[in-house]
């Protein structure tokens, strides 16, 4: 898994800007093979509640490859990547560097251990980068075909690929569908020229439309379209612009993430966040407000937070994320959820190379010796849950971490049931008003019979969902 993380959607606290909750509790591999260790496994915190291991996962069924070739670095981008040059074409069949690299790729994937002795074949793979698109196709087949023969892929596996415009044609797009490649997901990001050079993209606006023309032609149903929102210089009329264009264009999904300015980035060096020409986060929260307004009233239902989708159309691997399931990660930088333990691998190639070689050799234990956190799991439980329209399942949750738990969630929250951020919800749906709140916590069996779901509002909850969250980062371990 690559997360976008310098382009995260808004956890905010307005007016105040708060520190991003840490999305996992990752362990990095090292080519020393070591591990950074977790805290310790708490049982118990100081209100009593209990937090227990849950039980053990079943395999991975998703699987995410990192290739991490670009014609260029964005002004914003901080994942690991491999710059070409912005004269690299749309071929590059003989690169020597995508060669090493796929050769290495596979590598790895043949040198993973099973996560156990009946593993059920993929459901989702999804190429991220980087671009994706500028690997030639015949390369992304050998992947394919790796991850075939080790795990399995479903007849009906959804296979996603992020493709930016310029990077392919017509021709390229309809063998990547002959492989297998049934998802695209397209980097428009701007509809505006200026935007698009003030980003350092390596596309253009005539390019933009190119590529949508190309998606259409060759038949893709299930395709989406990225976007940015709080870019330097940009105004409510261009977001207004960028949303209806990208609505006209039809993509089945749309993910619009909000800028964040990373340290090392260019962005990073030149702009500080909230100042002028960024603009401040009552702008930036208008912004997502209008995502939210517009895609909704044209039929996008709003399933996470910086992600709608035409019915039907959600992004099936993104959800093995929100539903905290296991995943497999190959490639540089990549992330994995194996086992109950997440851990990352090497952002630089050289040390990536020794990884590989030492999974090869049998020195890499991606499964560690340290214990479960068990209260960092529950975090990560309800921190991609709340993500969520469906939101947090508390009879799950239940089961798994406690009855204390879930009640001492509720009365954290109570406030914000009040003021509309949170919203429960039943076992129809239906939601469940401040006052029958406060009846409920008076008994912890009414919570129990009575309450099935909590969520954040859209917009203004997840607006809040920095807040939110960090206030049930405290419940569970204080």
């Amino acid at each position: 898994m690559m997360f976008k993380s310098t382009l995260t959607p808004l956890f905010s606290i307005l007016p105040a800007k708060p520190i991003t909750p840490k999305l996992f509790h990752y362990r990095t591999i090292s080519i020393t093979n070591t591990f950074t260790p977790n805290p310790p496994s708490v049982r118990q915190n100081a209100s009593s509640n209990t937090v227990t291991i849950p039980p053990p996962q079943l395999p991975p069924t998703s699987a995410y490859i990192h290739l991490p070739f670009c014609r260029k670095r964005c002004h914003y981008c901080d994942f690991p990547i491999v710059a070409l040059g912005s004269s690299s074409n749309q071929t590059n069949d003989d690169d020597p560097r995508i060669l090493n690299y796929v050769q290495l790729l596979c590598q790895e994937i043949n040198a993973t251990k099973l996560a156990s002795n009946t593993n059920p074949p993929l459901k989702t793979v999804f190429f991220g980068g980087g671009t994706p698109s500028l690997v030639p196709p015949r390369l992304v087949y050998s992947v394919l075909e790796v991850l075939r023969l080790k795990f399995g892929l479903s007849s009906n596996a959804e296979i996603s690929m992020e493709m930016d415009p310029g990077t392919f044609d017509a021709k390229k797009l309809k063998e990547l569908i002959g492989l297998g490649v049934n998802r695209v997901s397209l980097g428009v990001q701007a509809f505006q020229q200026d935007l698009l050079k003030a980003c350092g993209r390596a596309h253009g606006l005539e390019e933009v439309y190119e590529a949508i023309e190309i998606v259409g032609s060759c038949g893709v149903e299930n395709w989406s379209m990225d976007l940015i929102s709080s870019l330097p210089n940009q105004t409510p009329e261009m977001w207004e612009e960028s949303l209806r264009l990208t609505v006209e264009a039809q993509p089945t999904h749309v993910s619009v993430y909000d800028l964040q300015v990373e340290q090392g980035t260019k962005f990073g060096i030149l702009y500080t966040p909230g100042e002028f020409p960024l603009p401040s986060e009552t702008q930036s929260a208008d912004f997502y407000k209008m995502a939210s307004r517009m895609l909704s009233d044209a039929g996008y239902n709003h399933y996470e937070i910086s992600s709608y989708c035409k019915s039907g159309f959600e992004c099936k691997h993104n959800l093995t994320y929100w539903k905290n399931k296991p995943f497999y990660g190959f490639g540089l930088g990549s992330a994995s959820y194996v086992g109950g333990l997440r851990f990352s691998r090497p952002r630089k190639i050289k040390e990536y190379m020794g990884y590989v070689q030492n999974l090869e050799n049998g020195l890499v234990d991606c499964r560690g010796n340290d214990p479960i956190d068990a209260k960092g799991m529950a975090m990560d439980v309800v921190m991609l849950s709340l993500r969520t329209a469906r939101g947090l399942d508390l009879k799950s949750f239940r089961e798994v971490y406690g009855g204390s738990l879930v009640f001492s969630l509720f009365k954290a929250y109570k406030p914000y049931v009040e003021s509309g951020h949170v919203v429960c919800l039943d076992e129809h749906g239906t939601a469940v008003s401040a006052d029958e709140l406060n009846t409920a916590l008076l008994d912890v069996d009414k919570i129990r019979q009575r309450l099935a779901y909590i969520r954040l509002s859209d917009p203004d909850g997840f607006l809040l969902s920095n807040e939110l969250i960090s206030l049930a980062f405290g419940v569970i371990a204080p």
